[in-house]
């Protein structure tokens, strides 16, 4: 059966995530300790002991699940047997470095970047996102093309997550005056997602600016194996055609139901998550029901994967 690893994003964070994993494995905390070194900071702090408001700040959240993922791929390999990579917004940038297109160093510097960026675009720009849950795609799209742009605002889809759940995001008190729109055209739930900025909308164009010049000066090589991207839910392999989705991920949203869809539709049946908690594993079985699914997170489903798979 083919297998797809699928990474986690932003929202899937707790704090004392990977401290198991460095006590267990000696190559998870060197690479813990090589990371912190990298961005110049306690990254595994912040991580084990928090407190909470310090991990969900976009600009730590970001590096320290990058570091995650990373550390569960360096200690079980996971990646190596899989034939699709996806990874939910931040978590591209993972599945990026799980397909040999870019190397830990590099992605970790354009993850604590892009994480700054994204921070400090939200303190300049306030902006906030929305779950929408009970509405189709297109009803959805409809009342933000109706409402975009209204007084100079923004309201826009941001995040395709599966069939019925859409994310919205754009101009914080605009979005918040906005929600009844939703509730009025029958979503069951319409709340507002506690981030710090209008992620995957037009508002983070200056950050996008910025991270594009870091793109741009990166190394980026083929993927091994092919990478479902957020912005059209398809499979890359070409470094020049990642790197471009990777410049307008920013601002584009994340077409999840879309890159699930596809790889079943390529013949992948069993999915594995890698990264904190299963916010993935939900998502894909309101997509495709009938695929199998995991998750690693833990030092004990470390030891599972490894066992399980004779190593």
């Amino acid at each position: 059966m083919n297998t797809a690893i699928v990474f986690s994003g932003q929202g899937s964070q707790y704090v004392g995530m990977t401290r198991d994993l460095v006590t267990e494995f000696p190559a998870a905390k060197a690479l813990a300790v090589k990371a912190s070194a990298i961005v110049g900071a306690d990254l595994m702090s912040i991580m084990h002991d928090g407190p909470v408001e310090l991990l969900t700040e976009t600009k730590n959240t970001q590096p320290a699940l990058f570091l995650h993922e990373a550390m569960v791929l360096e200690v079980t390999g996971v990646h190596k047997g899989a034939t699709a990579l996806a990874g939910h917004s931040l978590g591209e940038y993972t599945a990026l470095f799980a397909a040999g297109v870019l190397g830990f160093e590099d992605a970790l510097k354009l993850v604590a970047l892009r994480g700054k960026l994204m921070f400090e675009s939200g303190e300049n720009t306030p902006g906030t996102m929305a779950a929408v849950v009970g509405l189709d795609d297109e009803v959805v799209e409809k009342i933000c093309a109706t409402l975009n742009g209204t007084n100079g605002n923004t309201i826009v889809p941001a995040n395709y997550n599966a069939p019925g759940q859409v994310v919205i995001s754009g101009s914080r008190d605009f979005v918040r005056e906005s929600l009844g729109a939703f509730k009025e055209a029958g979503a069951k739930i319409v709340k507002e997602i506690q981030v710090s900025g209008a992620f995957h909308s037009p508002l983070l164009k200056d950050a996008q600016n910025e991270l594009t010049k870091a793109l741009n000066s990166t190394n980026f090589v083929d993927a091994k194996m092919p990478v479902y991207v957020n912005v059209t839910g398809k499979p890359l392999t070409s470094s020049q055609n990642l790197r471009d989705a990777a410049i307008e991920q920013l601002t584009s949203p994340v077409r999840w139901t879309q890159s699930i869809s596809e790889m079943v539709a390529s013949g992948v049946g069993a999915f594995v998550e890698v990264g904190p908690k299963n916010v993935l594993q939900g998502l894909i079985k309101r997509i495709a029901r009938e695929s199998m699914l995991s998750g690693i997170d833990t030092a004990e489903q470390c030891k599972t994967y490894l066992e399980g798979n004779g190593l």
